[in-house]
Order: C-alpha cells, then structure tokens, then sequence
C-alpha cells in the first residue's frame, strides 16, 4: 500500500510537475477507486492540489477529478468556496457537466448568502445604536 492517496495517484496516473518514483507494486485503477471512495476530504484534497494545483491541469483523469470532488462535497457539503472550486473543475472539462457546475454555484451563492444574513444581526448588535 503506497503511503498516501497523493503517492498511489502518482504512481497510478503519473505527475505533471515531479517524476514519479519507482515502485515495484501493482497498480489497478479499481483499488484506487477504493481506496478514494473511503478516503477523508482533506486526503483527497491534498491529492487534488497536489496533483492539479492549477485546477485544468495534471495527469488525473476527469472521471478520477470528478469523482474526488464528489465524494469531497458529501464529506463537506457547506463549504462555498469548495463548491465553486468543484464547478471551475466541471467547467473546464467540457459541456457535459455546465449544469452541475452551475447548479453548485448556486448552492454556494445560497449558502454566501445566508451566512451573511447571520452575521447582520451580530454586526447591527454590536454596532452600537441604529438609527430610528
């Protein structure tokens, strides 16, 4: 077992930015697969940025990219700015996903939103007196 999903994903797929090291073990895409669908966010986090710190580029296939964004918005399903960083990913990898990507960015505006609405009242109580 490689010591990291990042190390089993460069030896698998190969790394745009640093040679991959020799490893003598075997590599089946479905163990990955396995391996990903039960790792945590920030594991797979690390791997995506790692990997494709620029969002359009490395070696991880889109249907690998897809997924690790997938499984990371069910682990993390309130976090705006991941939700928009998974659309970006969607929409630079063609058509098939616009609605995905779009429908995720209005679940991140949604969520900006009332967030915000939760903080007026704090801001207003601690602002000192309203004007009537």
């Amino acid at each position: 077992m490689h010591a990291t999903l990042t190390d089993h994903a460069r030896c698998l797929f190969g790394d745009e930015y640093r040679p991959t090291p020799p490893c003598g073990r075997q590599h089946d895409e479905d163990f990955f697969i396995e391996e990903l669908t039960f790792a945590d966010a920030d594991a797979i986090l690390a791997m995506l940025r790692e990997l494709c710190p620029s969002l359009v580029d490395g070696y991880l296939p889109v249907r690998i990219r897809n997924l690790a964004y997938r499984l990371v918005l069910l682990q993390r399903p309130d976090e705006p700015e991941l939700m928009r960083e998974a659309a970006g990913s969607l929409y630079s990898h063609g058509p098939d996903w616009d609605d995905i990507a779009a429908d995720l960015e209005r679940r991140a505006d949604v969520l900006d939103a009332a967030a915000q609405a939760r903080l007026r009242p704090m801001f207003r109580a601690t602002a000192g007196p309203q004007p009537q």
